[in-house]
């Protein structure tokens, strides 16, 4: 029997407050959380952009007292967890706002989880054991659009060690409140703009084509995959454009809501472990540079969904066969990446010879098991040598 029919589950416990403006309602939602004294988790790159100084003053105006960790860095590591969680029990807070993009809110749930559980991060892989406990309160607060970790259950963190990224969470993870305000994403470069909104729509396709797919994800990534197929270039293409900015923020949200409680498919267990082996590659560019190869691949396991995928991106599939139909999606992928001007995987600098190592590593990665088409190293080997362009 198809797992779309058998008994599930859908978690989707995080409340969001969105709109332009919506920032306004951040000390509410401080009281609302009986919360005290906030620990801000973010980056330099946030600071830099001057939006960490947007959150303080809403904080100062309602006499909020607050900590800040601001050192967060891309594809975050344990210690990277380990040291806001310092500051935090230094601090003496009592709940969380991860501001920032992926790095910067799954550092904060990663917080969450170690001042209620006992142990580093790492013993709460997800591979090894379920979380105990709801996290420590949390308002996630995305500054791009791309993850939609605002909303998922999970976080992703790098063990320096094993050169491999894990996942901890589970419905015990999710934020308590997200607040999506499309004006803190204008300050976005056009390049961070593209690398997010391909990883929105990465998040919407393989979760919609997914075996862990169910009515309620598929609603959701499938109006992400419109949103993005309509606004990703009018965002990137001018940042001020303010109903491009939300509706790629709502798409961006949306795809994350379509991650349930599971998991993805090829393209995150690929970009995981190649992020895991290459710390410096950022995910957006790595998605999107292997999106449309992924989609040529596995069209075959999901032909009526990819097809489906197709018609939201806007492929006039009337009369075609279930090939030439989802072929052509494909290409409006490979067509939207080039136009946003993502890079290649080779300008990324993945080589030929790296490619046995990476396809071995994501064959072995926890989001495999959930891709539409029967995969193994061989299969990997295929997707890299297409986004090489060896074949």
């Amino acid at each position: 029997m198809d797992n779309y029919y058998k008994i599930r589950e859908f978690h989707c416990t995080t409340k969001a407050k969105h709109g332009v403006g919506a920032l306004s309602s951040l000390a509410d939602s401080i009281k609302e959380l009986g919360g005290n004294k906030p620990l801000i988790v973010t980056d330099p790159g946030v600071v830099a952009a001057g939006l960490l100084e947007m959150v303080t003053q809403k904080l100062e105006t309602a006499a909020i007292e607050y900590a800040v960790f601001d050192q967060v860095v891309p594809n975050p590591y344990i210690e990277t967890v380990g040291q806001a969680t310092k500051v935090y029990t230094d601090s003496k807070c009592d709940c969380l706002i991860g501001l920032g993009g992926g790095s910067s809110m799954d550092t904060a749930k990663g917080v969450g989880v170690e001042v209620t559980h006992d142990g580093n991060i790492l013993k709460w892989e997800a591979a090894e054991r379920d979380l105990e406990r709801r996290i420590a309160p949390l308002i996630t607060i995305p500054t791009t659009a791309g993850t939609g970790s605002e909303v998922t259950v999970w976080a992703v963190i790098t063990d320096p060690d094993r050169k491999f990224k894990f996942n901890v969470g589970g419905p015990l993870m999710a934020p308590h409140i997200a607040i999506v305000d499309p004006e803190l994403h204008a300050s976005m470069p056009p390049h961070v703009t593209a690398g997010t909104g391909m990883d929105a729509l990465c998040h919407a396709i393989e979760c919609y084509t997914c075996h862990y797919a169910q009515p309620h994800t598929d609603a959701a990534a499938l109006l992400a995959i419109e949103y993005c197929g309509k606004y990703l270039r009018r965002a990137v293409g001018n940042g001020q454009d303010m109903e491009a900015r939300y509706y790629m923020a709502i798409a961006a949200h949306l795809a994350g809501v379509s991650y349930g409680t599971e998991s993805a498919g090829a393209v995150h267990a690929l970009t995981q472990t190649l992020g895991g082996i290459m710390p410096e590659l950022h995910h957006g560019p790595a998605v999107g540079a292997t999106l449309g190869a992924f989609m040529e691949y596995n069209w075959i396991g999901r032909p009526k969904k990819f097809r489906r995928v197709a018609q939201a991106l806007g492929v006039d599939e009337n009369g075609l066969s279930d090939h030439d139909a989802c072929l052509l999606g494909a290409e409006a992928v490979y067509e939207l990446a080039e136009d946003i001007d993502i890079p290649s995987l080779g300008d990324l600098g993945v080589k030929e010879e790296d490619i046995p190592l990476l396809a071995k590593e994501a064959a072995n990665d926890p989001q495999t098991p959930g891709n539409p088409r029967d995969i193994d190293a061989s299969g990997y080997e295929w997707m890299y040598k297409r986004c090489l362009g060896l074949i």
